[in-house]
């Protein structure tokens, strides 16, 4: 039996469940707490610098670059350019900011998942831009909503450890 799944549904899937229970995660964070980091080490990125990411780096940019060929960044970007270190990075100057950001960049995910044929998908192999082994265009946009929900997860200890009351249901969105 047919079930009518296709790769695409499965990313959009995907992609909707990780921007629901971000931007979840998102409504728990104060704007008092935007400048927040955690205590020990070093090299952290601030709530603000994290929101900022999730919404604007996150995922969205990164599929429109991969379905349409439209980057934001030099066409041989270096190191530096691709990874900045947490100092340099934007924060918002809000939640609601941030949550504008999220939805903005849902947006963008979810039409260029649309976009994609899904010919495409599995049709050949290619590295990312700023280098990496050669995958399919389905394994790119899967990384690429996996990044963000890499830093969902990263936004869901900062707030553990900021003293709040969530469980692994507030991770997955069980």
């Amino acid at each position: 039996m047919t079930t009518g799944m296709t790769l695409t549904h499965i990313l959009r899937e995907e992609a909707e469940a990780t921007y629901a229970i971000t931007e979840k995660l998102f409504r728990a964070v104060a704007d008092s707490e935007l400048s927040w980091r955690p205590a020990t080490g070093s090299n952290w990125m601030t709530v603000g610098q994290l929101l900022m990411h999730c919404a604007s780096f996150g995922c969205g940019k990164a599929v429109r670059g991969f379905v349409r060929g439209e980057w934001d960044f030099p066409e041989e970007p270096g190191e530096a350019d691709h990874v900045p270190p947490p100092s340099a990075l934007p924060a918002v100057g809000s939640v609601d900011e941030a949550l504008g950001l999220l939805a903005r960049d849902r947006e963008l995910a979810i039409g260029c998942i649309d976009e994609a044929q899904e010919a495409d998908l599995l049709g050949g192999r290619f590295a990312a831009p700023w280098g990496g082994p050669e995958f399919t265009l389905f394994q790119h946009l899967s990384l690429m909503i996996a990044h963000l929900g890499q830093h969902k997860g990263q936004l869901f200890y900062y707030l553990k450890l900021m003293g709040r009351d969530l469980n692994t249901a507030d991770l997955w969105g069980a």
